[in-house]
């Protein structure tokens, strides 16, 4: 059992392989188990790391809730890399951990090699940004009143009904295990964490001003991650962006195949050098007549 000491809470961590080192950072209805799919396959070529956030399964859970927040569970990252001894890696992450590992490479560009951030953006369009926050405050509210996680109806919401017609066992292994979440605990990650965060809009400078290689990864019916993603595709010279057709949310679940396929590819090249920055070329807004009329002879 690896206990990784970060800021008030000890983060459970589990490694294998041997390689280029990979880290895989979970959603907020996820656990270190939820990586379990790409553990077993990348661990066949890479070092590969997963961990659970403070307040999940096997870590600690902070009684006092001014030790969760998003710069806590930045932080955890680091700690967890350190104490795995690992200078510098690929992070990997879904939804909740998308955005940490965006705020990896931007607070600690030094520990990145790149960055896969899938499903993510949740809470950042600023339309709907006080609704979500608001709706995350109130399912806190309804955890700390009955001491537990409706792990089913959460399953069965509109970007995670696809893996559960994909894939029954894949989502109630799902279900099983976020039941055994400590509602507590999640409730202070709603208000500290996804309510509490800046949304990706407001980080414009800092996303723009990336320079690790970057894969966006988003499901074609995750409605409220697909604006964001286009944003931050045409927004970052670094990003290159893949959309997975008919899923929701939970892309790794509903697809670890296709995921791993294309994760792997990308991470191949950056290890092998091929990774190339966006040519300033195919900028935004260059229409394909104008690259014809302007090509053309005189």
């Amino acid at each position: 059992m690896a206990l990784a000491a970060s800021n008030g809470a000890r983060i459970y961590f589990e490694t294998a392989g041997a390689g280029q080192p990979i880290i895989f950072v979970h959603e907020f209805a996820g656990d270190y188990r939820t990586w379990d799919d790409q553990m077993r396959f990348f661990a066949r070529g890479w070092k590969v790391v997963t961990m659970s956030a403070r307040g999940y399964p096997m870590s600690d859970a902070p009684t006092d809730e001014v030790l969760y927040g998003q710069e806590f569970f930045t932080n955890d990252i680091i700690s967890v890399l350190d104490a795995a001894d690992i200078a510098k890696a690929h992070v990997v992450g879904l939804s909740m951990g998308a955005y940490a590992a965006l705020m990896v490479a931007i607070k600690h560009p030094d520990r990145v090699l790149s960055v896969v951030a899938a499903g993510g953006g949740s809470g950042s369009p600023l339309a709907t940004r006080a609704t979500f926050q608001a709706e995350a405050r109130a399912t806190a509210a309804h955890f700390d009143a009955s001491g537990r996680i409706n792990a089913s109806a959460m399953g069965m919401g509109p970007t995670r009904i696809q893996l559960k017609n994909k894939d029954p066992i894949g989502w109630q292994r799902f279900v099983d295990q976020l039941t055994e979440h400590d509602a507590y605990a999640a409730a202070k990650t709603l208000r500290k964490v996804q309510a509490g965060r800046a949304s990706l809009y407001e980080l414009e400078a800092e996303l723009k001003a990336l320079e690790c290689p970057t894969l966006l990864m988003v499901g074609d019916e995750d409605e409220p991650c697909l604006d964001v993603n286009l944003w931050m595709k045409r927004l970052m010279p670094v990003a290159d962006l893949v959309l997975l057709p008919g899923s929701g949310h939970a892309i790794n679940l509903e697809e670890p195949g296709l995921f791993n396929m294309l994760v792997e590819q990308f991470l191949a090249r950056v290890d092998s050098g091929r990774w190339r920055r966006r040519d300033p070329s195919a900028r935004a807004g260059l229409s394909t007549l104008t690259s014809v009329s302007s090509a053309r002879p005189t």
